[in-house]
């Protein structure tokens, strides 16, 4: 019977540091959309043409700022290099973005494939102030899973995003592990460190209760022993789930699992 106590207590000490670990994953998660280099105020994207560009709140520009002066000067794409009123913006100066403002206003260059875009902030933009938190599952012990992991060093998949874009990633192994006696695996591309993936997973809840394009997980190194922890309650919602202006990865072919995963962020109502 003590023992039988003692477990139980052990049991409620581990579910309480638990759901405290996951209040402080959505409390941060929730900061870092709404920080001023969150995704929720995205407030453009548009594509440069090779050579002029121009810029500002008159319909006559090449690309209309939302509240903005009529004209915001040019901006010119040559050769990969993108100036904007004379001054190189990109490549960057250093290794943060070059970052022009005006008013509540804040953008600068991105570059996708050969492609370069102007990727424009807006403070006061309609989807931060339209935000009122993420929903998600309860959190289940269930779905934290441990994985083997299998080394596929010199791998690359090929990552096509919302935009249709595709591009090479290094795939430092793949991720197996079983839920309801059947076994699973997801390709894992590169986290923080060489101990860490990061893993773009569709599953049979999207457009259901899900986000349609898939949901991001992070792994954080290997457990005692050279298992991998995969945490789906803290899979979370890739930027488009949130912005119409991100350009988010798809899931790969093999990472679209017949799988229901009900853990972790739930559609945020973007689509």
């Amino acid at each position: 019977m003590k023992k039988a106590l003692i477990f139980l207590l052990l049991l409620s000490v581990f579910s309480a540091k638990s759901q405290d670990d996951y209040a402080d994953f959505y409390a941060k998660r929730e900061a870092s959309l709404k920080s001023e280099n969150g995704w929720l105020n995205l407030a453009g994207l548009f594509w440069l043409k090779e050579g002029e560009n121009t810029i500002g709140g008159a319909e006559s520009n090449d690309f209309v700022f939302p509240h903005a002066e009529a004209t915001l000067g040019k901006v010119i794409l040559q050769k990969n290099q993108v100036l904007y009123n004379g001054q190189v913006i990109f490549p960057y100066s250093g290794p943060k973005p070059t970052v022009i403002s005006h008013q509540s206003l804040r953008w600068f260059i991105i570059q996708r494939g050969d492609k370069f875009a102007i990727r424009l902030r807006d403070l006061e933009g309609e989807y931060l102030k339209a935000f009122h938190g993420i929903e998600h599952f309860p959190s289940d012990a269930k779905w934290k899973i441990k994985a083997k992991f299998i080394p596929t060093a010199g791998k690359k998949v090929t990552i096509i995003d919302i935009t249709g874009r595709s591009y090479q990633e290094d795939s430092p192994g793949l991720l197996e592990f079983v839920v309801y006696g059947k076994t699973y695996r997801l390709e894992a591309g590169p986290g923080e460190t060489k101990e860490d993936f990061f893993v773009v997973f569709g599953d049979a809840t999207n457009k259901t209760s899900t986000y349609g394009g898939g949901r991001f997980l992070d792994t954080k190194g290997f457990n005692a022993d050279g298992t991998v922890t995969l945490d789906f309650n803290k899979a979370y919602n890739p930027p488009c789930a949130f912005t119409p202006f991100a350009t988010c990865p798809l899931p790969t072919k093999e990472n679209k699992l017949t799988l229901a995963i009900p853990a972790g962020e739930k559609n945020a109502g973007h689509h």
